[in-house]
């Protein structure tokens, strides 16, 4: 099992920037993947940036992409953290955010497979 735990988040206006963090620990199997996904009211869950804990490659979706940047560092033995550092937000990037954990990675979409999910932060940018 994996354990997600997250904290950022809140509002800010259209140009700001707000900071998201995931401290993940429990089975490295499960958390092969990291990211996080938003979810807006009556729209589907989507996929926004992710990072490989193998090589640390990377996926933005490209909505996000050069205004998103997703990192990591080692907390300690068997845990680290998830960043997602949201730069130039717009109005549409408004949802709930939440970080994710899973066993697989893809280079083309990110987080799939078997998915662990974070209780989820609100973001809202007014325009």
């Amino acid at each position: 099992a994996v354990q997600l735990v997250e904290s950022g988040g809140g509002s800010v206006q259209a140009g700001g920037s707000l900071k998201l963090s995931c401290t993940a620990s429990g089975s490295t199997y499960m958390r092969n993947c990291m990211g996080w996904f938003r979810q807006a009211p009556g729209k589907e869950r989507e996929a926004v940036a992710a990072i490989y804990s193998g090589d640390g490659g990377t996926y933005y979706r490209d909505s996000v992409k050069d205004r998103f940047t997703i990192s990591r560092d080692n907390v300690e033995n068997r845990m680290y953290r998830v960043y997602l550092d949201m730069d130039s937000l717009k109005p549409e990037d408004t949802a709930m955010y939440y970080c994710a954990a899973a066993t697989d990675w893809y280079i083309d979409r990110g987080c799939a497979g078997q998915i662990t999910w974070g209780q989820g932060t609100q973001v809202t940018v007014s325009s």
